[in-house]
């Protein structure tokens, strides 16, 4: 059934009026066509888009575009809907305001599509050759609303979230020159090419849609670039805004490391699948946080003091950058076939993100102990950590882990009350990094280490050198590389790992110990654990079955656990411990305790409701550790040994 193309109110005015009767402004006098399919025929011309990012204050950034038309008559459209990186439909057009049309000098009518409210029809005049479009992205104030992108220092500049593109193309065949206004006296970093820059106006070469929308900026009044392999074969250069200028002076201290990331990146895949790479970095506790692949960028918030406090800095931020990098060649380069998709508005799938993210997150690990961002003692107990967590989880006993990247297009990793019963987005991650340290000890032992999955990484990802063209592959493509490093039954290797279901379903483990370890609890965790995990001391995940914040209110609570049994949910408040204020030091004493038969007792409160619990537990304070298995061989310390070639 053809549709009419009307605003809002004169939809709800026509169920009173004639069929016949067109009222309503706006209203285009045509029937509405179907919003026309991504094809492969290169738009007309080159679309003018100007990015106004001076508004810090109130953190509105203006967009205006001049789009050539080569005919009247109907057009359609789109604001980006699948943002790259994000896996589902997270294109925030509701922070779209101010949307304008003119060609000529004369106002253009629009109105959005009743269906896709991504999509905006006009009507192009007769006699113009080109449309003005402008609006504004009102990107958040406040950090209670989501993540901030422009604060009075620096800002963080998304593209696919500053554009209109027209329908019925391939957005690699839609060519645009995008100039960014900064504030005065600012740089930046981005993986374009800069045309010109002058007068805080930087204008950059056509580049298309696609690669426009997988090229984000990073800008700012503390800046400097640092180039992370002098004389290389292709640039690789962090840049970093910072909060502080004083943050920057500690950066050339700190760039070893990094620097060792891209050598040891090269001795594992062999080829550079991009022309150029550029880690943008901020050092920041003001804008919101970030870390998303690009082809040829990354984005990357650390906290303010990352550099100058290195010694203490977080086990998640020191990871970060190595796994956006790796995201270069697994997930941009070489990538899932249901993610490769014509347009940014057309569904992406993400059958395959347990390989995307999850072999990245392996990379990503490997790689930042081999190039040692990551002290080795640290990536040991993250791994204990991740292992003992999934060792514990219930929801496998419903869901498969296939199923957990299956349903990220709800919403972009999504969380719940009950994360280890739901589980969430963050399983295709994690779950799947044991998941390929199963596989990679399976081929070193089956091979008496000659061979490993760093075999599978050159042959499957080091193909072509320089080329930043995406190269799909399938779950089949996957399992024939796998052969190829070590032949065995891949398939059934994979798909008994993610389609594991029911009550005996169990966490792949077997990797640890084939890399020489076992899993177990200590009570008092070593110096390691407690820089990979800062809140240890309120983590009683393992033993009582939750976690707290700094003010003893209950902030994550195991599925089953006895925390569960007592009828303990995230939300309430820890007045008490045996009848003492409560504290986690005192709670930490009074699980001791228990161990010989004290009680646990808790009043807790929840607003105005007060309870008294008590908690059936006896087995202590528990922290999980890996262990070595005297007489065999440590795989894991070969795993995150830096290659010599």
């Amino acid at each position: 059934m053809k549709r009419l193309i009307l605003s809002a109110c004169a939809v709800a005015l026509l169920t009173a009026l004639p069929a016949a009767a067109q009222v309503g402004t706006p209203a285009l006098p045509r029937e509405l066509p179907p919003i026309p399919a991504p094809a492969a025929q290169p738009y007309p011309g080159v679309i003018r888009h100007h990015v106004d990012a001076t508004d810090t204050e109130r953190k509105i950034i203006r967009v205006r575009q001049t789009i050539p038309v080569v005919q009247a008559g109907p057009m359609v459209l789109l604001y980006p809907k699948y943002l790259p990186g994000n896996h589902a439909p997270t294109g925030p057009i509701q922070l779209v305001a101010g949307v304008q049309v003119s060609a000529g000098g004369q106002r253009v009518e629009w109105v959005r599509d009743p269906v896709d409210p991504y999509a905006f029809h006009i009507e192009v005049p007769e006699g113009v050759s080109e449309i003005e479009v402008s609006f504004d992205y009102l990107s958040q104030v406040s950090p209670s609303q989501w993540r901030v992108m422009m604060t009075p220092e620096m800002l963080n500049l998304q593209f696919e979230k500053l554009l209109l593109y027209p329908a019925g193309h391939e957005h690699d065949g839609i060519m645009v020159q995008t100039t960014v206004r900064l504030p005065d006296g600012w740089n930046y970093g981005v993986a374009l090419d800069t045309e010109s820059f002058a007068g805080g106006e930087a204008v950059f070469a056509p580049i298309s849609v696609e690669v426009l929308a997988d090229s984000p900026m990073f800008a700012g009044t503390h800046y400097r670039v640092f180039d992370l392999d002098p004389g290389g074969r292709t640039p690789v250069n962090m840049h970093v805004v910072a909060d502080d200028a004083s943050e920057l002076d500690a950066v050339e201290e700190r760039l070893a490391p990094f620097r060792n990331l891209v050598v040891q990146a090269d001795r594992l895949y062999g080829v550079r699948p991009f022309d150029r790479y550029e880690f943008l970095v901020a050092a920041t506790s003001r804008l919101g946080g970030v870390g998303l692949e690009h082809h040829r960028s990354s984005e990357n918030t650390v906290s303010s003091d990352f550099f100058s406090s290195w010694n203490t800095a977080s086990y998640g931020n020191r990871e970060l950058l190595p796994h956006e990098y790796a995201h270069s060649w697994n997930g941009k380069f070489r990538r899932p076939a249901d993610q490769l998709t014509p347009d940014l508005n057309t569904p992406v799938q993400n059958s395959l993100l347990w390989m995307y993210e999850g072999q990245t997150q392996y990379w990503g690990a490997v790689l930042a102990a081999r190039s040692e961002i990551v002290p080795r003692d640290q990536a040991l107990a993250n791994l204990a950590w991740t292992a003992a967590f999934y060792d514990a989880q219930r929801g496998r006993e419903w869901r498969a882990l296939q199923d957990t990247v299956n349903q990220n297009l709800l919403g972009y990793r999504s969380s719940t009350p009950w994360a280890t019963w739901s589980r969430t987005g963050g399983d295709y991650y994690r779950e799947a990094l044991l998941m390929w340290l199963d596989a990679d000890t399976l081929i070193r032992e089956a091979t008496r280490d000659r061979r490993s999955l760093d075999d599978f990484a050159r042959a499957f990802f080091g193909i072509e050198d320089g080329v930043w063209e995406p190269r799909p592959y399938t779950f089949e493509d996957v399992v024939a590389a796998l052969n190829v490093a070590h032949p065995h039954d891949w398939a059934g290797f994979l798909r008994e790992r993610l389609d594991a279901v029911g009550p005996q379903a169990e966490a792949p483990l077997d990797g640890i110990e084939r890399g020489g370890y076992r899993l177990t609890f200590v009570e008092a965790p070593d110096a390691a654990y407690k820089r990979v995990q800062p809140q240890w001391g309120r983590d009683f995940l393992f033993s009582l079955g939750f976690t707290l914040s700094a003010s003893n209110s209950i902030t994550n609570v195991l599925w089953d656990s006895p925390a569960f049994e007592a009828g303990l949910t995230q939300g309430w408040d820890i007045v008490a411990v045996n009848d003492t204020a409560a504290s986690a030091e005192r709670l930490r004493a009074a699980v001791t305790a228990a161990s010989d038969g004290g009680p646990i007792r808790l009043i807790v409160r929840n607003g105005d409701r007060f309870r008294t619990v008590e908690i059936a537990y006896t087995g202590g304070l528990r922290y999980p550790a890996l262990e070595r298995i005297e007489g065999t061989r440590d795989r894991l310390g070969d795993i995150l040994t830096p290659r010599r070639r």
